[in-house]
């Protein structure tokens, strides 16, 4: 077996067929875009550049390609140990396969510092392309990995450890939600300083301002987290207009300032399994006719916030009747599904159960120390 590294135009092409062939007879595999894939890898698009090194390979048998991945180091993934990563990962069923790429992103790690090595996650943020699958394989939501049962038999048994697990919880939305919530947002609609508004596409401005004051003051910090530029949340929300259903994102103000908001999109997947993993013109116009004449039932919870000032007041219960009121009324949409919330986030995870959800699939981020008598721990509880 030998490792060949990705530079050539053929040899991205090769990268993206690894999995397509691995594969070609799981129905509930959605094709990634390969412009999403390939702009990890981009300098010039992915920012984690500026920060860090990324390498990609190919395992080859024979000449018959049968596996695939990619490590990297981060100066701003601060860690118990300085920590790199892998991910993209794609394998044949085969411990030996698995154990050569493993060895060789260590032996690559190792040379530039590193003592452990996270995986499989992504050269960028943690919303895309972020864990190992180990209960729950259905199709992916967009962004999420997705990989055979038998990965996490091939990663255990290397050595690797689960570092957390990554929870995704669903819903059906018609279902009554819990007395609770319409006790809170009872207790809230009667004082008049509170009141909500849903996301509009015309004022994508100002939202982006709200979200990055309400992210920086309920997310900075926690898990690895950072504040948020507006400049970058307002590139963000341009780039998510397109997509935007306005009636499944909202906000709640205080006195008229922003202290809690909720943001939705439509599950992406379902329009893009139908593309084939591209995206040039002529996808662009069947996406734009999909998403006017196609079914899309499931919309996906990406991000939930509270300030500090105002968590364990109600406010959550407020929020999601705010939004309930509306979505369960439009009848759009038959499930819901949150993007994963890791082990380490009782409160969130609280959250999430209080809302009379299910578990709907459970990912994995794995850890391996390098110096093998070193004590392992979990990632700490926030």
């Amino acid at each position: 077996m030998r490792m060949h590294e990705v530079k050539t135009e053929a040899d991205k092409k090769l990268f993206i067929d690894v999995a397509i062939n691995l594969y070609s007879d799981d129905p509930k595999w959605i094709r990634p875009l390969d412009k999403d894939i390939e702009e990890v890898f981009d300098p010039a698009k992915n920012k984690f550049f500026k920060q860090g090194e990324c390498v990609r390979w190919i395992l080859y048998d024979n000449n018959k390609p049968i596996g695939r991945i990619a490590a990297f180091t981060n100066k701003k993934y601060k860690q118990e140990q300085p920590t790199g990563g892998i991910g993209f990962f794609e394998c044949i069923n085969d411990q030996a396969a698995a154990n050569f790429m493993f060895d060789h992103c260590k032996n690559w790690l190792q040379q530039r510092g590193m003592e452990a090595m996270d995986g499989p996650i992504n050269f960028g943020e943690r919303d895309k392309w972020w864990g190992l699958v180990v209960e729950g394989f259905y199709e992916p939501l967009f962004g999420m990995n997705y990989n055979p049962p038998y990965y996490k038999e091939l990663f255990e048994s290397y050595g690797f450890q689960t570092y957390f697990n990554q929870v995704c919880f669903a819903l059906k939305v018609e279902n009554r939600l819990q007395d609770k919530f319409y006790q809170r947002h009872a207790e809230l609609s009667a004082d008049p300083a509170y009141s909500s508004k849903y996301l509009d596409k015309k004022n994508l401005q100002q939202f982006a301002k709200d979200f990055t004051y309400v992210y920086n003051k309920a997310w900075a910090g926690h898990g690895g987290g950072k504040t948020l530029e507006e400049r970058t949340v307002q590139k963000m929300f341009k780039a998510m207009k397109p997509v935007i259903d306005e009636s499944i994102s909202w906000f709640v103000y205080y006195k008229d300032e922003p202290i809690a908001m909720w943001i939705n999109l439509p599950d992406l997947n379902q329009y893009f399994k139908h593309l084939n993993g591209k995206f040039g013109l002529l996808q662009k116009l069947y996406f734009l006719w999909l998403k006017k004449f196609g079914k899309c039932d499931r919309f996906v919870g990406l991000v939930f916030g509270i300030i500090p000032e105002f968590q364990g007041k109600g406010v959550d219960g407020y929020l999601i009747m705010e939004g309930a009121k509306v979505i369960q009324a439009e009848a759009k949409y038959k499930d819901y599904e949150m993007q994963w919330i890791g082990d380490f986030n009782p409160k969130m995870i609280n959250i999430a159960e209080n809302l009379g959800t299910y578990r709907s699939r459970i990912l994995s981020t794995y850890r391996y120390l390098f110096d093998r008598e070193k004590e392992f721990h979990r990632h700490p509880i926030l």
